[in-house]
Formats: C-alpha cells, structure tokens, sequence
C-alpha cells in the first residue's frame, strides 16, 4: 500500500470485533508516528495506552466518569452504555502541553495532530482501523490524576485501535477547485 492510496482508503472504524491489538503492533503504530514533523523537534507529546488486560482496567476508569450513574443501572444497561469503550484492541490517550505561548502551543497542537495521523495512517497499513475521538470526560480531574496528566498539560485524544468486520463507505469531499485559490 503506498502512501497515497492509505490516505484514500483509510476509514474511521467505530465497530470493532475486540481481536486484541497486541503491545508490538502499538508500539510499532507509535513509532510511526515519532516521524511526524514538529516545530524544532521538540516532539511535544507524552501517551498513555492500554492493551490486553489492562483495557478492562481503562474501561473500568473510563466507567467514573463517563457514565456516572453506572451503580444504578443493571449488567445489562451498563454493558451498553460501555460497548464502544470495551470493543477496540487497544486504546491510546494523546497529551500536549498547553504552552503559555500562543505561537508554541499552535505548533505543538499541530504537531500532534500529524502524528495522529501518521499513526492512524500506519495501523491502516497493519489492517488496524483507528478512530479519533475527544470525549468529554477527556477533561475530568479525576480522569486526568488517573492517567497521570500533569497541570500544564492537556488530553487532546482518545485513539482507539482495533480490528474490524465491516469497511465503512468513503464519505465525498470538496473539490480541489472548492477549497484552494491561488495567489496571483
């Protein structure tokens, strides 16, 4: 697959069929997107990630949060409420430091987004969908303290990783001539 054609193809995968994604497949994901550029290699990201069992102990931190009135539901209505959170094989929590400057903070918050894609780029390569999501729990102190995100700091995004069944279609997108103009 060229680079080109996992642009083209690749897909926001929601329903995945919980095939775990192993530690080296993430690791290598990750390293992918290392080679993303950044202003002055600064490489102004940290992540934190779960795999295997340790996905059952992010869906249980995830749970505090997201649905707080999880204790009055029944199995059933909770297993619902949590499927999208227990479906993917791997889960990767992006962070970047909020910089008091507004020109750094911009470039580290672009820099971060490149490498979000390259990595989502590289596990479509591996035939492992991807989906970028910002939950609003992302921003719960008590979520943050139990990823370890520092004051200073700031959850961008929730990535999950995972196998899939289904290939969703390609959704259209604007025209070149819709979307640059040149200078003249």
């Amino acid at each position: 697959m060229n680079v080109r054609e996992a642009i083209e193809t690749r897909r926001s995968i929601k329903k995945f069929n919980g095939k775990p994604v192993s530690k080296e497949q993430l690791n290598q994901i990750v390293e992918a997107g290392t080679w993303a550029p950044n202003h002055g290699t600064r490489e102004p990201w940290r992540l934190v990630g779960a795999v295997g069992e340790a996905m059952d102990r992010m869906v249980d931190a995830i749970k505090e949060v997201a649905v707080p009135k999880w204790r009055d539901m029944s199995e059933e209505e909770l297993q619902a409420a949590l499927a999208k959170f227990m479906q993917p094989g791997a889960v990767l929590f992006v962070i970047v430091p909020e910089d008091a400057r507004q020109k750094e903070r911009l470039e580290d918050f672009s820099a971060v987004s490149a490498m979000i894609q390259n990595m989502q780029l590289a596990a479509w390569e591996m035939e492992i969908g991807s989906c970028w999501k910002t939950p609003p729990f992302i921003d719960h102190p008590k979520f943050r303290q139990t990823l370890g995100v520092k004051p200073g700091e700031r959850i961008i995004s929730m990535l999950q990783f995972g196998h899939f069944d289904d290939m969703p279609k390609a959704k259209p997108r604007k025209p070149v001539a819709d979307i640059l103009e040149y200078f003249e």
